[in-house]
């Protein structure tokens, strides 16, 4: 080709598109000529039971008819009864030639070609990702074993010093016939399944479901369609994906690489942890207000918390305290826990423990100033309620600090990252102070002194040490190893 001419433009798969570029640099091919000399009389798509398609074409003014196929080395091979030698020359297909492949169909083998796709950068890491977070990467292809173990090396999805490569990996067919139970123990070992159809990969699927496995499945062919609705999250790809798969599918990935997953993991991971903050921290607001009220009315006939300002605490709280939770960024340590198990509850072990700590807490301090606090600040009733509506709010304000981190100790990690969180913080004490020292009559409060003000913040603070000290009690829970 010199280099004047232009290269033109190859449409069709990547296969196609790999093989014809072979052609037009390294032999030569010229594809305006063969357009110009050879007509098209009917083409046959691929068939992913038959892994093969092809093309019946027609030089213009012959009725000779002239029928090519293109597929899987040993599919192709199994219908040939002659072959091209490098010479140029028919040979016929011997056994020997053959290498034992099937039966004759009167074909003659013009070449086989071998064509390496190599793994886009990134996705062994994605790989690596997706095993520190407890997630299990099962690779189905219609490709031959041998092709199938070398992609899956690569990808870092097949390990031949942890897995055993007889039970690691299979064929579509011997995992189509397995009895059920033998299914069952072998679906936990399979990392990778060659030459499998459309059915062997809904059949894993759902296998997989059957075990309590939360299953996500890629794909981006029609034939993939039945597994990606079956899937509890099918992903499809948005370049190379047909209509019919991404209608199949719950989120679609644009950019086709499969190292996105890790970000749609992390996301989701990122989700449901903010949801766990904000029940937490909503249900610690609730359970601390019924009780002070409840226990206030029964034994006084008085409540210290009035409507206006229960409605102050819920708009700050509901509101402010859900986006301030639910704009946490996602983090790497989400990474490192095991996923949670589809039967598992939304309030956790871990979240009881915080939430109940924390509300105890703010009940007794706040019940103590509701039955000694006018004679501990020697202050009458009016005032007395006003520290305890004032240290009720700031103890949710310190306590958003803590609702921040579920587990951690180290409640300030990455916080100056999130400049809403701050900026909310911020508003909440603003509005708090606006709440108590101007809008008196509104809010039904009495302005406080310094000293007043100091010792609602210093009792509102010590939830941070508290919620330090009960992060240091273990929760047993049974761990959950499915995505």
């Amino acid at each position: 080709m010199r280099p004047s001419e232009s290269v033109p433009e190859i449409l069709g798969s990547p296969t196609e598109k790999a093989i014809l570029s072979w052609g037009v640099s390294k032999l030569g091919m010229t594809m305006d000529e063969l357009k110009q000399d050879w007509e098209i009389v009917q083409v046959e798509a691929f068939n992913s039971e038959k892994k093969r398609s092809g093309v019946a074409v027609r030089r213009r003014g012959e009725q000779v008819v002239h029928i090519h196929w293109k597929g899987a080395a040993e599919m192709i091979l199994a219908m040939c009864s002659d072959y091209y030698s490098q010479s140029g020359t028919v040979n016929v297909m011997t056994d020997e030639a053959r290498s034992d492949f099937g039966t004759e169909d009167g074909l003659t083998l013009l070449g086989i070609v071998g064509i390496k796709d190599p793994c886009r950068p990134g996705v062994r890491r994605a790989v690596v990702s997706c095993r520190s977070a407890g997630v299990t990467i099962k690779m189905i292809t219609g490709d031959n074993m041998h092709t199938a173990r070398a992609i899956a090396l690569e990808c870092g999805i097949f390990n031949p010093e942890e897995d055993l490569e007889h039970e690691a990996i299979v064929e579509g067919v011997q995992f189509r016939n397995y009895l059920p139970e033998q299914r069952a123990a072998a679906i936990e070992k399979i990392r990778v399944m060659a030459r499998s159809s459309p059915f062997d990969k809904l059949l894993m699927v759902q296998c997989l479901k059957q075990k309590g496995h939360v299953v996500a499945v890629t794909g981006d062919g029609t034939n993939d369609a039945p597994a990606l609705k079956e899937a509890d999250i099918g992903l499809s790809m948005g370049i190379q994906g047909t209509e019919v798969a991404k209608e199949s599918s719950d989120i679609v990935i644009l950019d086709d690489n499969f190292a996105s997953v890790v970000t749609v993991l992390r996301w989701g991971r990122c989700v449901y942890n903010n949801i766990q903050k904000f029940i937490q921290f909503q249900l610690t607001v609730n359970v601390a207000a019924l009780v002070i009220n409840f226990v206030a009315a029964v034994s006084s006939g008085d409540v210290p918390l009035t409507a206006v300002q229960l409605l102050w605490v819920n708009l700050i709280m509901d509101t402010l305290g859900a986006l301030a939770l639910a704009t946490e960024q996602p983090t790497n340590d989400l990474m490192l826990k095991p996923p949670v198990g589809r039967t598992e509850p939304l309030i956790s072990g871990v979240m009881w423990r915080n939430l109940v700590s924390q509300a105890l807490y703010q009940v007794i301090i706040l019940l103590t100033l509701q039955f000694k606090g006018s004679s501990i600040f020697r202050v009458d009733k009016k005032v007395r309620d006003t520290i305890i509506f004032n240290c009720f709010v700031l103890c949710q304000v310190f306590n958003e600090f803590n609702a921040r981190k579920l587990e951690e100790k180290n409640i300030f990690k990455g916080i100056h990252k999130n400049k809403l969180f701050l900026g909310i913080i911020s508003m909440t004490i603003i509005l708090q102070v606006v709440m108590v020292e101007f809008l008196k009559r509104f809010a039904n409060t009495e302005r406080l002194d310094w000293v007043q003000w100091g010792a609602c913040i210093g009792l509102a603070a010590l939830s941070w040490p508290i919620g330090w000290l009960v992060k240091c009690i273990p929760v047993s829970g049974k761990k959950f190893y499915a995505w």
